[in-house]
């Protein structure tokens, strides 16, 4: 296996003429390779190297031992080179740390945002001009068409599969280096295709979306590696104190079950104060809101937006509403109210157009009202 160090001279495998594709060891980048190969004789395969292979070799995640295996066989059987590139301290330094620091401030954190921000849609487009290519590839469930004078990126044919929350901090300067040509099928679609080109992981196991956990244990994960005083008062919010709690890190904004509080009626988790290490509580109707501070806004459109749809969590509807922008942060004020809107999670825009849903970009949530 062929290990690239980030910082050595790369630029004798590419060329100007070169596609890379991110192949990540599953059957969606895999694909997305193969297809590749098919229309551009010089394709060039990467792996990025984001654990050590011993300890997650078994495990259902991405970039790991057993996925990297798979890629790499994966490249030989559709005669492509391969190589793999060692991120595993930068990745812990952007992603896995910054996980664990925002569970800690009382945030609820997506490193799967982190991953494609900070690593893939930025490390990788440097590493892929870097050596001469002329365009970057992923297997992301996402559609890419022109509209009017620049590049949108549209919900995809499989709206189950849609990565578009997931997506928002790429760059839009960076929209016509990139292809995803998954978008228009299905992944019924995608696994008859590996199957049909005879690509040995066509069943495979999607992998989960904390990758660098792969027994799903977040809090203890965290609870290993935190700094944060453990233990503080869950109060109600007239400020009675409830009962004790065993970490601000057990618990995201909405969360209902586990908190640990008996009454009449279910209390759900309104507020999570990390500076006085309180987790506030209440009743259903409290922790509904209208509007959202959103900061650190990446926009994927130069045109002004104002009238829009939002999504405030990966699997959550797209709700109608009006975005300001307010000194260094844009204000979202939702039509109807939202229940559990989490600091630490993203606000996803998206308007509708006759391509489809448009994702005009997002921000993290700040704070909510």
């Amino acid at each position: 296996m062929e290990t690239l160090e980030i910082n050595q001279n790369l630029t004798h495998i590419g060329s100007k003429k070169a596609t890379v594709v991110a192949m990540s060891g599953g059957v969606d980048s895999s694909v997305a390779a193969a297809m590749m190969s098919k229309d551009n004789k010089n394709v060039i395969g990467i792996t990025l190297k984001l654990y050590d292979e011993k300890k997650i070799a078994k495990s259902k995640t991405c970039c790991a031992g057993s996925d990297i295996i798979d890629a790499k066989r994966i490249a030989s059987t559709i005669n492509i080179p391969h190589y793999v590139l060692d991120y595993e301290a930068i990745f812990k330094e952007k992603v896995i740390d910054p996980f664990i620091a925002e569970y800690e401030a009382g945030r609820t954190p997506i490193p799967c945002i982190n991953c494609n921000e900070k690593v893939k849609f930025l490390d990788l487009i440097n590493f892929a001009r870097k050596i001469g290519a002329s365009s970057l590839v992923t297997g992301h469930y996402i559609k890419k068409i022109k509209t009017g004078d620049e590049w949108g990126l549209y919900i995809p044919a499989d709206e189950d599969r849609d990565q578009s929350y997931f997506l928002f901090s790429i760059k839009y300067e960076d929209l016509n280096y990139l292809d995803f040509p998954l978008g228009d099928f299905k992944k019924d679609e995608i696994r008859n295709f590996a199957r049909n080109l005879k690509l040995h992981l066509y069943d495979k196991v999607d992998s989960q979306d904390i990758c660098f956990i792969p027994n799903g244990k977040y809090k203890e994960f965290i609870q290993k590696k935190s700094q944060s005083a453990p233990k503080g008062k869950i109060v109600d919010i007239r400020n009675n104190v409830l009962a004790e709690h065993g970490g601000i890190y057990n618990f995201t904004v909405g969360q209902r079950r586990g908190i640990g509080v008996s009454k009449k009626n279910p209390v759900y988790v309104k507020e999570i104060d990390a500076i006085n290490n309180r987790v506030v509580v209440a009743e259903k109707e409290y922790i509904k809101s209208s509007s959202i501070i959103v900061e650190r806004v990446n926009l994927l459109t130069k045109y002004k937006i104002n009238d829009v749809y939002v999504r405030v969590r990966s699997s959550g509807k797209l709700l109608k509403a009006k975005i300001s922008k307010l000194n260094n942060f844009y204000q979202v004020q939702l039509n109807e109210p939202e229940v559990a809107v989490s600091p630490g999670q993203a606000c996803v825009f998206y308007k509708n157009d006759k391509n489809g849903t448009r994702l005009l970009g997002g921000g993290w949530i700040k704070s909510a009202s």
